[in-house]
């Protein structure tokens, strides 16, 4: 529906150029005696056209070509409101659209030919993944999947680092415990990794070779084992939310391969860098940031900038048109520094779109939740897993903007009811998959032949809701926001189950029984589609 005054209006543009330097929007109107669909676009125009709004509305009006099978009429309202009402004919075409496409509908083929890469996740091997790397994953794999919707073909990878101090503390940590299992005494640093899952690895290699490693360095077989291991878990942890990636990348490349040294040389040729204090500094502040960053320090250790920096550029090279990078946080201040510094090299970082998500709080009720001290001060993605599910931690994951911090609530995940939404799509789904089955033994088919029944509020509230889906989706992978099409989703089924209260399918003249049976169907078909984008699971029974 929106789409398709979408397109009258870009028509309209050649009559009134001015249009074209607004942003036109089509919202719904709180009462349906206005109509499906309003816009303001009159109003906005006032200042530019200089005449009342409801002047330029009725201009508007007069410069839109619209086909009396879709738009039943056009009104002006109060001070400049355009007010659009379609046909009931059209609003339930959609049925058909649906049901001919199935698992597609929904799709677009608008960015076919391109590619995307989405980095995400990009913890390094010291630990298992806690919830805060657990929202990353999902909404970076939803993202993934968004893009691929609309067209993209999607590269998911991962960046991470297995050398550097905490690679060395963390083969420090695994030897000291293995020390502790042959009886010495041992004073355990407080900055060390205190999880018990490094006990367990010391115990592994204690089992495997007894006391013959006492003398071996522990950035050896310590170190190595430890990040085999927790590398491996990691994977494992994100295979369990359906989570794989494509490319697994590590920083350490970029110094073998000279791409660090490259980008040095690179700086100073162009004059972006200097020394002071020892250190090496970007000029970030002729770069158009207000002060310039260490990114060797004077130890000779490059600051994250340096191969993040060159790290862009080789994902670049690629060929990619759109990369998407998820961080936490703590990169909020910082990525800038990056953006500037890629394109001070002569890249376009306007194909690097940046996504920051905040902390997330794990509660119960009222209570803080610290499920166990298992493998440190925090809650693993794991705990999180085996206490709700996958189909829980995705959506609970996706259905917040990342941008604000999330308090995810124990006792609302676990509750089978509505007040739990995962709950209440999946048994809106279900609720229709019975009925499927039901209406077998009634003689009644799905039948898209008498459509024109379906003239009850509720039908056609549901019908205009469906229309939704493909624009829904569309936004939330261009504007990279996996909150909205869950709200999307949950107005979905309140439609739904709206409907299905006042508009009995069984027990219907079967005409009717069986229009209401396809848009059923239909809903059922979106509801599955757009769940499989947030790689939640669409069950037939419950």
């Amino acid at each position: 529906m929106k789409e398709y005054l979408h397109s009258v209006f870009i028509e309209a543009k050649n009559k009134i150029p001015e249009l074209k330097e607004i942003q036109i929007t089509f919202d719904v109107p709180k009462s349906i005696e206005h109509g499906d669909l309003s816009s303001n676009a009159a109003m906005l125009l006032t200042k530019v056209l200089k005449k009342n709004p409801r002047v330029i509305a009725q201009q508007i009006i007069d410069a839109l070509d619209v086909q009396d099978s879709i738009i039943e009429k056009i009104e002006i309202a109060g001070p400049g409101f355009i007010n659009f009402f379609f046909t009931k004919e059209y609003v339930t075409k959609i049925i058909k659209e649906i049901l001919a496409q199935k698992e597609n509908f929904g799709k677009s083929n608008i960015y076919n030919g391109k590619k995307a890469n989405v980095e995400f996740v990009s913890a390094n091997p010291t630990g298992p993944l806690t919830v805060g790397h657990g929202r990353n994953a999902v909404v970076g794999d939803t993202v993934a999947n968004l893009l691929e919707w609309i067209g993209y073909e999607v590269d998911r990878e991962y960046y991470f680092n297995n050398a550097g101090r905490q690679m060395r503390v963390l083969g420090d940590s695994v030897k000291l415990r293995y020390l502790e299992t042959l009886g010495d005494q041992i004073d355990f640093p407080e900055d060390y990794y205190q999880g018990d899952y490094i006990k367990d690895i010391a115990m592994q290699l204690f089992i495997k070779h007894g006391d013959k490693l006492r003398n071996e360095d522990p950035e050896s077989i310590f170190k190595d084992t430890a990040e085999q291991e927790i590398f491996f878990d990691i994977k494992k942890s994100l295979k369990i939310l359906g989570i794989n990636h494509k490319i697994f990348f590590n920083e350490n490349t970029l110094y073998e391969d000279g791409k660090i040294k490259k980008l040095l040389r690179t700086f100073k040729e162009k004059n972006l860098s200097y020394e002071k204090d020892g250190a090496v500094w970007l000029k970030l502040s002729e770069l158009g940031l207000t002060e310039d960053k260490v990114i060797v320090k004077n130890t000779g250790e490059p600051t994250y900038r340096l191969p993040d920096i060159a790290y862009h550029a080789v994902k670049l090279d690629r060929g990619y048109d759109l990369l998407v990078d998820l961080f936490g946080s703590d990169h909020n201040a910082t990525y800038p520094d990056v953006m500037a510094g890629i394109n001070a090299i002569g890249y376009d970082s306007s194909k690097i779109k940046v996504l920051i998500h905040q902390f997330v709080t794990i509660m119960d009720g009222t209570e803080v939740v610290k499920m166990s001290t298992r493998k440190a001060n925090y809650i693993t993605l794991d705990e999180l897993n085996e206490e709700v599910g996958r189909d829980v931690v995705r959506y609970f994951f996706n259905m917040r903007n990342v941008n604000s911090h999330m308090i995810f609530d124990l006792s609302v995940a676990k509750k089978q009811s509505d007040e739990n939404p995962v709950f209440y799509l999946q048994y809106a789904h279900a609720r229709i998959s019975s009925i499927l089955r039901r209406v077998k033994e009634e003689k009644l088919e799905v039948s898209i032949n008498n459509l024109q029944l379906l003239t009850h509020e509720d039908e056609q509230a549901l019908l205009k809701v469906l229309h939704n889906f493909k624009e829904e989706v569309f936004n939330s992978a261009e504007n990279l926001e996996t909150h909205k099409l869950c709200t999307y989703l949950y107005d979905l089924a309140g439609a739904y189950h709206k409907f299905n209260r006042t508009c009995r399918i069984l027990g219907s003249e079967k005409n009717l029984a069986e229009a209401r049976l396809a848009l059923a169907f239909a809903t059922m078909i979106v509801i599955k589609n757009g769940l499989s984008i947030l790689g939640v699971s669409a069950p037939e029974q419950m």
